[in-house]
């Protein structure tokens, strides 16, 4: 089997060599290793993917990873196998661009999850879940009901032991009850005019300023409004024979795009945050 495992800690002479030394005497192989030393905070980062035979025992290499080289680095880490599949929700309000495309990659086997439901504060959409087998909740938020409705949003979640949370195009501010439930484990996409262009219509504050490039970014939801550890972010470039309607469209295309890869990164463990900053292994 295949182990992927992430680590970050205070720099250190001799983690790497400790590190791939424990991994030696475990029987695996290491097929895959990167690291990264922010020399700003003195932190070490590093991702490594590693083969095992059969008979590996994950909770056993757990257990002793922690007590030989966790506590004595006073490592932050995590071990994470590969046939395991997270399980992703999805938040969705009333546009469907960016929950068609993570359903389509899902159902055509891209995105390696599994999806046990979707939650919408509208019931718009409902028939898109449908088409792919997967279950529909609609739960209304407003001022007076927002509490219960995260009540609920919390019961399911916790009920299908939910990994991470995707918000595609889903219109309403998290609350932080439930990001601290998921902390770096929110992930939300919207257009990268902000803070210029803020406000129910970006795309036509932006046009009538002239801008010459529209862009999207993903990344992960903290208590202060999208300004959470990006992970990922695309432009494009746009002219004055553009439309509204082009930069629109254009725009739904980006969102799909640096969603998804936001997504998939975050899926094969590719993201670590440390201080409101998200390093991606490549």
């Amino acid at each position: 089997m295949k182990l992927t495992i992430v680590i970050h800690c205070a720099d250190q002479i001799g983690i790497i060599s400790a590190v791939t030394h424990f991994l030696h005497k475990k029987g695996g192989n290491v097929v895959y290793l990167d690291q990264h030393v922010d020399t700003e905070t003195n932190v070490f980062f590093m991702r490594i993917e590693c083969e095992f035979d059969n008979g590996f025992n994950k909770t056993n290499f757990d257990i002793d990873f922690n007590s030989q080289l966790g506590n004595s680095y006073n490592m932050q880490w995590s071990s994470h196998a590969q046939n395991v599949k997270p399980k992703m929700a999805i938040f969705v309000s009333k546009y469907n661009h960016c929950l068609y495309d993570l359903l389509s990659r899902y159902n055509s086997g891209e995105l390696a999850v599994e999806i046990p439901f979707i939650i919408s504060n509208h019931d718009d959409l409902a028939y898109i879940p449908q088409q792919f087998d997967v279950p529909f909740y609609h739960i209304p938020v407003s001022k007076e009901s927002k509490y219960l409705a995260e009540s609920k949003q919390l019961e399911l979640l916790k009920k299908h032991q939910i990994d991470f949370i995707v918000l595609a195009r889903y219109m309403q501010i998290v609350s932080t009850k439930l990001i601290n439930e998921y902390p770096n484990r929110i992930i939300n996409i919207h257009h990268s005019f902000l803070p210029a262009f803020a406000g129910a219509k970006p795309y036509h504050a932006a046009f009538k300023r002239g801008v010459k490039i529209i862009g999207a970014t993903s990344h992960y939801v903290t208590e202060e409004l999208d300004a959470g550890p990006i992970i990922e972010q695309g432009v494009t470039r746009v002219t004055h024979s553009h439309s509204i309607k082009d930069f629109i469209t254009k725009g739904k295309d980006l969102e799909k795009i640096v969603l998804s890869t936001a997504v998939k990164l975050h899926i094969d463990r590719k993201t670590m945050v440390c201080n409101n900053k998200t390093l991606v292994f490549s």
